[in-house]
């Protein structure tokens, strides 16, 4: 027998509309075990897709999908969605290559009606889809899902801040996830929130409003009144002011109440605001006690939970880039009152658990909040504090004006600790820190680095903070090659690389992670093989220096080829009149897909096996091989 006999018979939205609403509970506990299971088998996001189950299908259920738009605010929280709009075998697949995206894709289905995976972005796009449908004088409803946490961020502001001049029929649900409510609390609150969002609450006040208006003084008493009166019945009146019709707080597990709001809510004219309070991990119990361990776990058995791989007994520890990073950040607190650290919403992630711990006033987690996050370093900076923005290099993007008018152009020392730098695997093009060289190297007053392996980002990340002015140190997710990491730190000379392999006619000049993949091409091709260290400012002597000696140039980077280090080397070549053939290899001028990193890696070409093919095909053009003499 079936372990989900109901959700089987769920393909579409549309067959989930005709149930029975008395069937939707064994309906949502199946598809929360489904999630479950899918995770566990494949790994991916799990606590916050627990805490959607209701609200996915409520929405479904309520909304004509596809034709009523859903938004999902970052869109991790979507496993439920994508399951219910026929999807549920493709999560034997999930974020492996060939398979389902982890967020919603346009091309991926019909009902993914606006890609995610950043944060903050679905406000604006529902108000843009609403104003479009208006426009075409279509009668859809636009909804934007977003949690708490996004709400943080200024770009949710921004488009709140718009909605009353659009006067558009666009419906925002707040799904609260940091918030609970008590029974006798949740049961007032559900009541006053259907109260509040049916039509007679809507028509009694347009009413009152017209009668009212004849006499301005009691037109004001009324306003007043009203307000302070919903105020002590819901959180605020904040999204009123933003020209909303505020509803809730609800709870975001009792379909019925879900179900009825949202209808309700359906119905009425102009921008809706539904405030609906769930929990993480609902329904999962080792996910409700620890939300944050079951975010985006690996493969697990869900009857024991996430369980730590034990090391072998005679195998070294291999940190990784991200733990390297957390250990220097407190060594270098300990060596330096100066120094601040600051995440926008990445402590885990970034690797500052211990140093939030051991150094909680000196740390500031500002939210999603980029932008801010920059230019609140660049004021420490002004004041003579050295701050050190830990960041994914995709979500530095979101904070490039900040970057470069706020800290570059005032030479401010900043270092960016750049985490997921290069291709990040599972998650998948959103993700990827693929184009950080191209756009960091063309920024005056920054030094741009990229370690080949742990020591040298230790050494690196020390650089950076020792130098006046503004500095980033980009490195990959995950281990690196294993070397021991060097409790002493050392500045490295700036924009020095080495040479790590003499061969000849070929050199290879790699950077960061690239570094290992080019040593086992060079070995095989009898190449020199030079670490760059450097992005900027690119060592133009060691680049000078192999042009003359060889007879082919090749860069190789974990990084777009566009604009990227292969270009500073060419750029170089050119400016000291070097003419010497150059062989750009990097990620590819498209956005790679999801999967393995290691496969992602060898389909790019950025493998030993892939280097020293490309170098062999150029070299077969030039009618040279490795070991020919020169014609």
């Amino acid at each position: 027998m079936s372990a989900y006999p109901l959700l089987e018979t769920i393909d579409d939205p549309g067959q989930l509309r005709r149930l029975d609403r008395r069937g939707l509970a064994q309906l949502a506990a199946e598809l929360r075990a489904f999630i479950v299971d899918s995770v566990a088998a494949t790994g991916g996001h799990l606590s916050s897709n627990l805490g959607t189950v209701e609200l996915t299908i409520a929405l479904h259920y309520a909304f004509d999908t596809p034709d009523d738009k859903l938004i999902w605010d970052v869109g991790h929280q979507t496993y439920g969605h994508k399951i219910l709009t026929g999807r549920r075998e493709g999560m034997r697949r999930l974020r492996q290559k060939g398979g389902i995206a982890g967020f919603p894709r346009r091309e991926e289905s019909e009902y993914d009606t606006f890609g995610t995976a950043h944060s903050s972005t679905s406000i604006s796009a529902a108000l843009g889809m609403a104003v479009a449908a208006r426009r075409r004088g279509a009668m859809e409803r636009v909804v934007a899902v977003i949690g708490d946490g996004a709400m943080t961020a200024g770009m949710a502001f921004e488009a709140l801040n718009n909605v009353k001049q659009s006067g558009a029929n666009v419906i925002v649900v707040l799904n609260d996830n940091d918030m609970s409510i008590s029974e006798n609390v949740g049961a007032l609150n559900n009541y006053l929130a259907k109260l509040m969002s049916g039509r007679f609450y809507a028509a009694t006040k347009k009413t009152a409003e017209r009668v009212l208006s004849v006499a301005p003084p009691m037109m004001e008493l009324a306003k007043r009144f009203e307000e302070h009166a919903k105020g002590m019945l819901t959180p605020s009146t904040l999204f009123e002011e933003f020209g909303f019709n505020y509803t809730g707080p609800i709870d975001g597990h009792n379909l019925d109440v879900l179900i009825e709001t949202l209808q309700n809510i359906k119905r009425l004219e102009g921008p809706q605001f539904l405030h609906v309070v769930t929990r993480k991990g609902r329904g999962y119990k080792l996910a409700e006690d620890d939300p944050i361990g079951y975010h985006g776990p690996g493969k697990f058995d869900p009857g024991i939970g996430i369980v730590k791989a034990k090391p072998a007994p005679d195998a070294r520890p291999r940190p990784t880039y991200t733990q390297v990073f957390g250990e220097w950040l407190c060594d270098m607190a300990r060596a330096d009152e100066r120094l601040m650290a600051i995440t926008p919403a990445m402590r885990e992630g970034s690797g500052l658990v211990r140093f939030s711990q051991e150094f909680p006033e000196r740390y500031f987690d500002v939210g999603i909040a980029e932008q801010h996050a920059v230019t609140f370093a660049a004021g420490l900076a002004v004041e003579g504090l050295k701050p050190v923005v830990a960041i994914y290099s995709t979500f530095l993007q979101r904070a490039y004006d900040q970057l470069v008018h706020d800290v570059a152009l005032q030479g401010l020392p900043v270092v960016f600790a750049l985490d997921r730098a290069g291709l990040v695997g599972a998650d998948g093009p959103t993700h990827h820190g693929a184009f950080d060289h191209s756009f960091l190297r063309c920024i005056p007053n920054l030094v741009v680095m990229a370690p080949a392996d742990e020591n040298e980002c230790r050494q690196m990340l020390y650089t950076a903070f020792q130098h006046e002015g503004p500095a980033a140190v980009r490195y990959p997710r995950g281990t690196g090659p294993g070397v021991e990491v060097q409790v002493a730190m050392k500045a490295l000379p700036l924009g020095r690389g080495e040479v790590r392999r003499e061969g000849k006619r070929v050199a290879i000049l790699a950077f960061g992670s690239m570094l290992k993949p080019a040593l086992e091409a060079g070995a095989e091709l009898n190449a020199t093989v030079a670490n760059m260290r450097f992005v900027k400012p690119i060592d133009r002597e060691l680049a000078y220096r192999l042009a003359a000696g060889h007879e082919l140039v090749v860069t190789v980077e974990e990084n777009v080829v566009m604009g990227g280090a292969g270009s500073a080397v060419a750029e170089a070549l050119a400016a000291d009149g070097i003419a010497v053939p150059v062989l750009a290899l990097g990620l590819p001028d498209r956005f790679v897909e999801h999967g393995d990193h290691a496969q992602l890696l060898a389909d790019c070409g950025l493998d030993a096996p892939g280097i020293a093919r490309a170098i062999r095909e150029r070299l077969d053009k030039t009618g040279r091989r490795p070991g020919m003499a020169a014609a």
